[in-house]
C-alpha cells in the first residue's frame, strides 16, 4: 500500500540472509543477500574502499583485516563471471566494492528513518495496518523497524553508485555469499537499470476515480520486482554453494523446500524473533517466494527465461509470483472494478489509501487471524480484493490524525467458491475481538442471497457483508453510509463474472510488439507491499546469513 506516499528513497538493495540458504543446502547454503538499492552512499570517511584499505584501522579480532578485503574485492571478477554464466545477463563493466563499518552504516540507517520520505509513508501506511488487525495497535512501529534494520542489515548493492558495499565486520566465508548475491544486482542493474525499473507503483494519493483506476492497476508491480530480482540473486547465490557437490537448483530441485524452511530460523537474531507477522513475512516475501517463482520458470522455460527474460517482462502482482505458471502462461490476476465512490465518501472523509489486497496480504491475514492451517486452505482459494481508507475530515489534531479512530475503511474480497467467502467471513468476524473493545453483535440478518452481520464497537459500526463469492466489509463508517457503499461495490461487480481494472504493460507482447498486453490492476502494492520494498531496498539480512555462518561450521 504504497500508493499513498511519496517514493521510498532505498538503501540499497535489502539481502536476506545468506546463512538460511546454508543451512538449507546442507553444510554450506548462503542463501540470500540482497542490497540496498538507490541509496545514497554513506559519508566516505567512515568507509574503507578496496583502494584505501592500508589506511583503514581494522580490528582483527572483531573485524576484516584489510588483506582479507583485498582478497574479498578480488573475488568479486570471479563471482561476477559465475553469475554472468548462471543468468546469461552480459557483463557490461566491473563492479565496483567498497568495505564500510557498523557505526556509519548505522548512521545511515537512523539518518534515512529520520529523513526519508518511505519513512513517512510506512508511519501512515501504519495506521492502516492497524485499523485491519495486521499490526497491534500499541505496537511501536518505527522504533522496532529501527532496531531490526540495525541488527538485520549486512550489505547492499547501491544502484545510484554501483558499487557493492560489504560490512567490515561480518566474517570473510559469510562476505563471499554475500558477494555473488550483491554482484548479481549489479548484473541486473546493468541489464534493466534498476533506478527506473523497481519503481512502477503511484505514490501519490488518489483522490478521484481515474487516480483510484492508475493505483489499483499498478498497486503489486513493485512487490513482484522485488521478488523477481531477489530470487535471481538468491539462486544463484545458492548454485554456487552447490556446485562444488555437482548439485544444483535446477538439476536438484528438492533443495528448495529445504532452503526455504530455514527461512524462519532466527533463534541468534533476537530482534527478528519478536517480528510481528506481517514484518516477517514481508522481509521474506522476496525471497522465499522469488526463489520458487524463479526455480519454476527455470525448470519450465529455461534459463533465458527466467533471467533476462523475467526482467524484460516482469510479473506484476504477487498472485504471479505465488503461481508462476499463471506467470508463464500469462494469465491475469483477477481484479475487482472500484466504481467511483468519491461522491458517497468525499464530504466526510479525506482519502488516505488505496491499493490491491493482493495474495499475499491475504495469506497473512489468514495466517494472522486463524493459523498455519487457515492461510493453507484459503490462500489458493483468494480471486481478487481491493481496499480503501479515508481519514474523518474533523480529525485536526497530530493525536487524532495518529488513532485508529480518525481512519474509515472498506475491503472487499473475492474467492474462487461460496464456501471459501463463508469460512473467510466467519473468521474475519471472530478477529473483531483483537482490535476492539466493547465489541457486540448487533444484528445477523440475510435477505436476497445476501448476508449482514453488523457490529458495534469502540471505534464505531462494523458490518460484513456476504455476497455469493463475495466478502466486503467495512469499518467505522456510519451504517446508512456502509450500507451504501456495499450495494455500489457488490452491484459493480456484476452477479457472475468480476470485472477488472486493467492497463497496458509496458513490455509489449514479443509475439507483435505493436500490441500492448493488457494485464489486471493487481500489480504493485498491496497492503504489505510498501514493507516489502522497504524491507529489499535496506541491505542483506542477518536471518540468513547466521543461518549459512551456522551450516558452514
Amino acid at each position: 500500500m504504497k500508493e499513498q506516499y511519496p517514493n521510498v528513497t532505498r538503501f540499497g538493495r535489502a539481502v536476506l540472509s545468506p546463512l538460511l540458504l546454508s543451512l538449507a543446502v546442507g553444510t554450506a547454503t548462503k542463501g540470500q543477500q540482497s542490497s540496498p538499492r538507490s541509496s545514497p552512499t554513506p559519508p566516505s570517511d567512515t568507509a574503507f574502499s578496496s583502494a584505501s584499505q592500508s589506511n583503514a584501522t581494522v580490528k582483527l579480532d572483531t573485524r576484516i583485516t584489510p588483506e582479507q578485503a583485498k582478497q574479498l574485492f578480488a573475488l568479486a571478477g570471479t563471482l561476477l563471471r559465475f553469475s554472468s554464466q548462471e543468468t546469461g545477463l552480459p557483463i557490461k563493466r566491473d563492479v565496483k566494492c567498497r568495505l564500510t563499518t557498523r557505526a556509519a552504516v548505522e548512521a545511515y540507517i537512523e539518518e534515512k528513518l529520520n529523513n526519508d520520505e518511505g519513512t513517512e509513508r510506512l508511519q501512515r501506511e501504519e495506521i492502516v495496518l492497524k485499523k485491519l488487525g495486521m499490526l497491534d495497535h500499541d505496537f511501536q512501529f518505527r522504533p522496532f523497524l529501527l532496531a531490526l534494520l540495525k541488527e538485520q542489515i549486512e550489505a547492499y548493492y547501491d544502484s545510484k553508485t554501483k558499487t557493492v558495499n560489504m560490512l567490515d565486520w561480518v566474517d570473510v566465508k559469510e562476505q563471499e555469499s554475500a558477494l555473488v548475491h550483491e554482484v548479481t544486482h549489479a548484473l541486473q542493474d546493468q541489464h534493466s537499470d534498476l533506478e527506473k525499473w523497481d519503481n512502477q507503483t503511484p505514490d501519490d494519493v488518489s483522490h478521484d476515480e481515474a487516480g483510484d483506476q492508475d493505483h489499483l492497476a499498478k498497486d503489486e508491480m513493485d512487490t513482484a520486482r522485488a521478488a523477481v530480482t531477489e530470487g535471481q540473486a538468491s539462486a544463484v547465490a545458492i548454485d554456487y554453494l552447490l556446485k562444488p557437490r555437482g548439485k544444483s537448483l535446477v538439476k536438484d530441485p528438492e533443495v528448495l523446500n529445504f532452503v526455504t524452511s530455514e527461512m524462519s530460523f532466527t533463534e541468534d537474531t533476537t530482534v527478528m524473533a519478536r517480528a510481528p507477522l506481517l514484518l516477517s513475512e514481508s522481509m521474506l516475501f522476496p525471497y522465499r517466494e522469488g526463489l520458487r517463482f524463479e526455480q519454476g520458470v527455470w525448470m519450465d522455460q529455461g534459463q533465458s527465461a527466467a533471467f533476462p527474460g523475467a526482467l524484460d517482462r516482469p510479473p506484476t502482482s504477487s498472485w504471479e509470483i505465488i503461481n508462476p505458471r499463471e506467470y508463464e502462461r500469462k494469465g491475469i490476476p483477477a481484479v475487482p472494478l472500484m466504481p467511483n465512490v468519491h461522491p458517497l465518501v468525499d464530504p466526510f472523509y479525506q482519502p488516505y489509501a488505496i491499493g490491491q489486497m493482493g495474495q499475499l496480504d491475504v495469506r497473512i491475514l489468514t495466517k494472522l487471524f486463524g493459523g498455519e492451517n487457515a492461510a493453507r486452505h484459503l490462500t489458493p482459494a483468494w480471486d481478487g480484493g481491493l481496499y480503501w481508507a479515508g481519514q474523518l475530515r474533523s480529525a485536526l489534531t497530530p493525536a487524532e490524525r495518529d488513532s485508529t479512530k480518525s481512519l474509515a475503511l472498506f475491503y472487499l474480497s473475492i474467492w474462487k467458491n461460496a464456501d471459501s467467502a463463508q469460512v473467510f467471513a466467519r473468521l474475519y468476524a471472530d478477529s473483531l475481538g483483537r482490535k476492539y473493545s466493547n465489541l457486540k453483535l448487533v444484528k445477523p440478518a440475510s435477505d436476497d442471497g445476501t448476508e449482514e452481520l453488523v457490529y458495534s464497537t469502540n471505534e464505531g459500526p462494523v458490518v460484513i457483508t456476504t455476497r455469493d463469492k463475495m466478502v466486503f466489509v467495512t469499518e467505522s463508517f456510519p451504517f446508512p453510509l456502509a450500507r451504501k457503499l456495499a450495494a455500489l461495490i457488490l452491484d459493480a461487480q456484476g452477479a457472475r463474472a468480476i470485472r477488472m481494472t486493467t492497463l497496458h504493460r509496458p513490455n509489449p507482447d514479443p509475439a507483435n510488439p505493436a500490441r500492448p498486453i493488457e494485464v489486471s490492476s493487481e500489480p504493485a502494492a498491496p497492503l504489505a507491499a510498501t514493507l516489502v520494498r522497504f524491507l529489499e531496498n535496506c541491505g542483506v539480512m542477518k536471518v540468513a546469513a547466521d543461518a549459512e555462518v551456522r551450516a558452514v561450521h
